[in-house]
């Protein structure tokens, strides 16, 4: 069976690494993962072609979209964007299309994807089945219903099948999504979408790293970084004035952090020996076996590796619209998750947070959550492309 997998992110990187998990676990197909956002520096499963569409994005307020090649013309990225999907359809012929977020989402791409979507429901590649691939909680809309309509009304003329990637325990769509009894099509629960650490991880990461069995580290995260900046700032001035000589940080900026703002922190550190920054780390998610404690934002990848590795954490959401704290909250009411606010922010307080995250053990990972969302996910789009 093979599969054209699409997907744009437009802000972090948490909607690339969710679906390049599904994608990994349709390891018996052939996956064409059309990429339409700046790719992170992540390796590839061997089971996905990758495409990359010429890069559009927009700033961390959703404001104009615009070609991530600033000497770009927008309208000519746009042009070039539409022929390569049609393209890639013509050559590959898939079974099934697999959509991430849209309709519920990347309104400003359906400049892209109507066309393509016209042209699957005339039969034009052959019998494609089209599948909706949506995260557990949306982005509040406050248009008097205008989006939750258009929603609708794509979701029953276009596609076959819409995919929730949540465990409803935790997190139901019906929550952010008022119409659901308006969707026509099948609507299939998943889990939730979760990398999952390998065994001996944190041994063999931390004999790496040099660590010792005393030594606690800190792991703070950015996510893609585009927002991340002024929680950076904070966990490196907050752990910068803590004492012990066993307490390490990895700082992970994210590769979209403003270059300025990479380079002060930099340089803030630059004599501190027991501070490392990057901007990536590939193997995030066996990182955290290794670590210790992590502060972080509250995305949804991020909030699932918490859940699979079990380290102590506080997040920092979002605070531009309600889903990460949404997502938070309920989380935090299944393990100990510490949520932070502005306020949190000042050096003092800081230093106690991470103080008090580093002596805290690991959670169980008997919380009862639904993780497997990529490996049921796949199975349901098995059966599907092969009705």
């Amino acid at each position: 069976m093979k599969i054209v997998h699409y997907c744009q992110h437009v802000l972090g990187m948490g909607h690339f690494f969710r679906s390049l998990e599904i994608a990994r676990a349709l390891e018996r197909e052939k996956v064409i993962f059309v990429a339409g956002g700046e790719r992170p520096d992540q390796e590839i499963p061997s089971n996905i072609k990758y495409c990359q569409l010429p890069g559009l994005a927009m700033d961390e307020h959703f404001g104009a979209l615009m070609p991530t090649e600033p000497d770009r013309d927008l309208e000519e990225v746009k042009a070039e964007r539409t022929e390569t999907l049609f393209r890639i359809f013509e050559k590959e012929r898939p079974d099934v299309f697999l959509i991430e977020l849209f309709p519920f989402g990347r309104k400003a791409f359906r400049f892209e994807l109507i066309p393509l979507l016209d042209a699957i429901k005339e039969d034009r590649f052959g019998h494609v089945k089209v599948v909706c691939s949506l995260r557990d909680i949306l982005v509040e809309r406050d248009d008097g219903g205008k989006h939750e309509a258009r929603v609708i009304k794509y979701l029953n003329k276009y596609f076959d099948m819409l995919l929730i990637h949540s465990d409803p325990a935790i997190a139901s769509l019906e929550e952010t999504f008022g119409n659901m009894e308006k969707i026509e099509i099948p609507c299939r629960y998943t889990g939730f979408a979760a990398r999952k650490p390998l065994k001996g991880a944190r041994r063999e990461i931390r004999d790496k790293m040099g660590l010792t069995g005393e030594d606690k580290l800190l792991i703070a995260s950015a996510g893609g970084g585009k927002v991340g900046g002024e929680l950076m700032s904070a966990v490196l001035d907050g752990f910068s004035s803590i004492k012990s000589q066993h307490a390490r940080l990895l700082m992970l900026t994210g590769p979209f952090l403003d270059s300025d703002a990479y380079e002060n922190l930099c340089n803030r550190a630059e004599k501190n020996t027991r501070i490392k920054i990057k901007r990536f780390a590939p193997d995030f998610t066996n990182l955290l076996m290794a670590g210790d404690a992590m502060v972080s934002m509250a995305g949804y990848n991020t909030c699932m590796d918490i859940l699979a590795s079990g380290i102590p954490a506080a997040v920092y959401p979002f605070s531009f619209n309600r889903e990460q704290t949404m997502r938070a909250e309920k989380i935090s009411r299944h393990i100990r998750l510490d949520i932070l606010k502005q306020e949190d922010l000042a050096i003092s307080r800081m230093e106690d947070i991470i103080n008090n995250l580093l002596i805290r053990n690991r959670t169980s990972p008997d919380h009862g959550i639904d993780l497997n969302g990529a490996g049921n996910s796949a199975e349901i789009i098995r059966k599907a492309g092969n009705n």
